[in-house]
């Protein structure tokens, strides 16, 4: 016989199984038989509820092969069901708007199809539509203006049904509009025999690239020509004029000098001039060989053929093809300046043309000066013509905008800016022009005026013989711009910096200072060389200013006068000219709103 203990712990093993099986089934009943249950008597009184809506609205019922479907949410909303169904052991609702009851008559009698939703439990029922794979890719870009060409669909496969006809889905593509640049959607629907649907889309955006609108603009020749074609584009923070096409490219100019430069030393100043784009600007620019034929007076008018190229560079100058290409059947052409600036076209080793409003010879306007001369300078580009226009219309209130350049947010740093993005400090409108890692370097749009409307003038008023630009001296125009420009614009948001002001022996050429003295001031003249130093593309040319470039000879001083060009003759001791600004914004100094263009400038707190 067993022992007694050999009895006692077969009776405590049993006990425990027992115990373990009961805790299974309680488990089972607790978290599935009894949510199943409870889930089917729903699905029972759901069913039963359709049933008693047809009888009293049997006119709905489906003829044919139709199926009509009843809303969970609409038999409750019609009293046809009362008590709210939960998920079972939880105060969650079951999602009654996702549920439905379906009916069909086959083989002569209305059968019905409940399907519903209650947390992680659905009703064993066809209730998904049918699968629809596109042909092509669900992410189609087109030109604007072009045919938007429907790729179809590959297959149609439900999970009751099976394989279906592709010609049964309904495919929607009349929000499709290829004439307006935007983002639209094409819709593809497919419906089960138990009318379950799916759909599906496909992403069509519709965008304006550089090239093709151009191209379209110009009807096809790719070349703008006239006095005002519409052809602005803003570019890296400056306005341009797109000039042409240029086979898989579009080449633009500045609509604005930006510098005044001697001749003599544009390429390196070009230079300068492209390190001061935005990085991602640069992006978009690709090198290109410019037109830099030497010509003489009597073929300049009419030249419009390129026999001679500059290397690839990434920036360059108008020449005298572009402007006479531009010129339409009544002489005019939107590359005419309002001043003098130079081409990239010399006449000899010593001289090279400019275009100009001042000289007149048949239809184009042009003069030969000495190459050592400061006259405007506009940069040309070149950039990818499959880039997208992502905005504006080409005119000037809204030039075309490639999203180069993405505008600040409220309460970013003013020296996290850009070069040549404008910014309004007490109603005056400057623009950027560099920054040192800590202040921001701004310059004045224009000369400044006193309270009273009349410009602020100064002249240099000292014994020596050579005028050199000097903060410490006094009647030196330095000395009056450091020291009394504070009487005329508010000066809170600028700091003192250390400023280099660069002397010259003879001429005043880029490059070529042969000293440089270092000052500490607050408001300084601008240099004639850095950037946006020549008059603003939206401003009006009637302003003259000094430059705080000057020169051991005496008399040879830089100033604008108010046509817009530099002055290239003699500037005498008694020459008055008015006074622009550049200064430092405080480190602290933070954007409270605007968009950082001129219409639209930051404005600056601190």
């Amino acid at each position: 016989m067993e022992s007694q203990k050999v009895i006692n712990e077969k009776f405590i093993k049993y006990l425990k199984i027992a115990v373990v099986v009961v805790i299974v089934v309680l488990f089972l009943w607790f978290l599935v038989i009894h949510p199943l249950i409870t889930f089917h008597s729903y699905e029972t009184e759901i069913e039963n509820a359709a049933k008693r809506y047809y009888e009293i609205n049997e006119r709905e019922l489906p003829t044919g092969t139709r199926v009509k479907t009843l809303s969970v949410q609409e038999l409750f909303d019609q009293s046809y069901l009362k008590n709210d169904f939960y998920v079972p052991f939880s105060k969650k609702p079951c999602s009654i708007k996702d549920s439905w009851v379906k009916v069909r008559q086959e083989d002569g009698e209305y059968k019905y199809y409940t399907y519903l939703k209650c947390g992680v439990i659905s009703s064993n029922v066809d209730h998904k539509g049918p699968e629809i794979t596109l042909k092509g890719d669900e992410k189609v870009t087109i030109d604007l203006g072009s045919k938007y060409k429907e790729e179809g669909v590959q297959s149609v496969v439900d999970n009751t049904d099976g394989k279906m006809d592709i010609k049964d889905v309904e495919i929607d593509a009349s929000a499709v509009n290829t004439n307006k640049a935007g983002t639209y959607q094409v819709v593809y629907t497919a419906t089960d025999s138990l009318n379950n649907t799916n759909e599906v889309t496909r992403t069509v955006k519709v965008v304006a690239r550089l090239k093709n609108t151009v191209n379209k603009a110009t009807n096809k020749t790719g070349i703008y020509t006239g006095s005002n074609p519409n052809n602005y584009i803003y570019f890296s923070n400056i306005l341009f004029r797109i000039i042409d096409v240029d086979g898989d490219d579009v080449r633009i100019v500045a609509a604005q000098d930006i510098s005044s430069v001697n001749y003599s030393s544009i390429d390196n100043w070009l230079e300068y001039f492209y390190d001061n784009l935005t990085d991602n600007s640069k992006k978009y620019i690709v090198k290109n060989k410019y037109c830099n034929q030497k010509l003489d007076d009597g073929n300049v008018t009419n030249v419009k053929k390129c026999n001679s190229y500059t290397d690839e560079v990434k920036a360059s100058i108008l020449s005298f093809t572009d402007i006479n290409s531009s010129i339409d059947e009544n002489g005019n052409s939107y590359l005419y300046p309002g001043n003098i600036i130079w081409t990239n076209n010399s006449k000899n080793g010593d001289e090279a043309y400019t275009a100009n409003i001042w000289f007149f010879t048949s239809f184009t306007k042009y003069k030969a000066f000495n190459k050592d001369y400061n006259f405007g300078v506009r940069p040309v580009l070149t950039i990818k013509g499959d880039t997208l226009i992502i905005d504006g219309d080409g005119t000037l209130e809204h030039p075309y905008s490639i999203g180069d350049v993405e505008s600040a947010k409220a309460g970013d740093k003013t020296n996290t800016r850009y070069v040549g993005e404008y910014v309004s400090m007490n109603g005056r409108l400057y623009r950027i022009i560099g920054e040192d890692g800590k202040n921001t370097k701004v310059i004045s749009i224009g000369s400044i005026y006193d309270t009273e409307g009349n410009a602020v003038v100064t002249y240099y008023d000292t014994d020596t013989n050579a005028k050199i630009y000097n903060p410490k001296e006094k009647g030196n125009i330095g000395y009056f711009i450091n020291n009394n420009t504070s009487q005329y614009i508010n000066d809170e948001y600028f700091v003192n910096k250390t400023i280099e002001v660069p002397i010259y022996k003879n001429q005043i050429k880029y490059g070529k200072e042969v000293d440089t003295k270092e000052y500490k001031v607050k408001f300084s003249a601008p240099n004639l060389y850095e950037m946006f130093s020549a008059s603003d593309a939206y401003e009006t040319i009637g302003q003259s200013y000094w430059y705080l470039n000057s020169s051991r000879t005496a008399n040879v001083k830089a100033a604008m006068s108010n046509i817009g060009t530099m002055f290239y003759d003699p500037i005498y001791d008694s020459a008055t000219y008015g006074v622009r600004i550049v200064g430092f914004l405080d480190e602290d100094c933070s954007i409270v709103r605007g968009d950082g263009t001129y219409s639209n400038p930051y404005v600056i707190t601190k």
